[in-house]
């Protein structure tokens, strides 16, 4: 098995983690790959090829980070938290080299987190429209440009039409980003079980706008209302989408495959939720 290693390169304690991982993993005979520092490389892709397992080393976004390597090709991911939040991670530098043995002898608890399939419409200066697509596993995010101008634009599901919405944007979120950008616009937090997308306005201009979720199968399409001229951004688990461009629709799905992720057991993210948000340190 070849075990891929990503590490936050700007935390100290994380590399010294995956140094010291790195090692007990080539004593063992497993085979080390290392991601490469995305701050140094950023376009640079990393190949997967025979990777049977991806630990992050750092916080949530590291792991994010990871998850975008993986991408639906459903490698098991682990994620050791060296960060400030470390919802999603299952370990830390006191059990390092515990949790990933337990791993490899396949003794954790495997969760399957829904992903999405975003697709989004942008509008060149002079020429056709064109399209990017990309891999999320917390959410897609539309929200207004610097200037602050309120967005106008359509919700549909499923070829449904379901309101034309004012405000600073909308979030479309799976369930394991609901405790992220989705839950601080007023959304719930959903367990990793619901396969459906939670669907969440930002700050409209009305007291009708709620929050929704779907069924697996749904497909959400936001639609930008070209009479408003105002500017607006799509993001992709907080990275930006056609940058320089003006998005003009999104087409939001379930993705093809899943993240598998590993912790220590079913009851993994309550305790995280009871931790992260209600301060009851003492029962993880």
């Amino acid at each position: 098995m070849k075990v891929l290693l990503v590490p936050n390169y700007a935390r100290p304690h994380a590399m010294e983690g995956a140094r010291q991982l790195s090692s007990w993993l080539e004593d063992q005979g497993v085979e080390v790959q290392w991601a490469h520092d995305k701050k140094l490389y950023p376009n640079k892709v990393v190949d997967t090829t025979g990777v049977g397992l991806v630990v992050s080393l750092g916080g949530d976004g590291t792991l994010l980070r990871a998850a975008h390597i993986v991408g639906y090709s459903e490698i098991p991911m682990l994620g050791l938290s060296y960060g400030h939040l470390g919802f999603l991670t299952c370990g830390g530098p006191d059990d390092l080299i515990q949790t990933v043995e337990s791993a490899l002898a396949g003794e954790l608890h495997v969760s399957h987190r829904m992903t999405l399939d975003v697709e989004v419409e942008f509008e060149q200066e002079d020429g056709p429209l064109v399209t990017e697509r990309s891999f999320a596993l917390n959410d897609l995010s539309l929200t207004h440009g610097i200037r602050g101008d309120m967005i106008v634009f359509d919700v549909s599901v499923s070829g449904h039409a379901i309101d034309r919405l004012r405000g600073d944007g909308f979030v479309i979120s799976t369930a394991t980003g609901s405790t992220g950008y989705a839950l601080s616009a007023g959304g719930p937090i959903v367990t990793p079980e619901f396969a459906g997308m939670v669907c969440v306005p930002v700050a409209c201009h009305t007291i009708t706008a709620r929050a929704f979720l779907t069924s697996p199968s749904d497909v959400v399409e936001l639609s930008i209302n070209p009479e408003r001229h105002a500017d607006r951004l799509f993001f992709a688990d907080g990275q930006p989408m056609g940058e320089g461009l003006r998005g003009m629709r999104a087409t939001v799905r379930r993705g093809p495959g899943d993240i598998i992720l590993l912790d220590r057991s079913s009851s993994s993210f309550y305790e995280s939720v009871s931790r992260v948000f209600y301060g009851h340190s003492d029962r993880c």
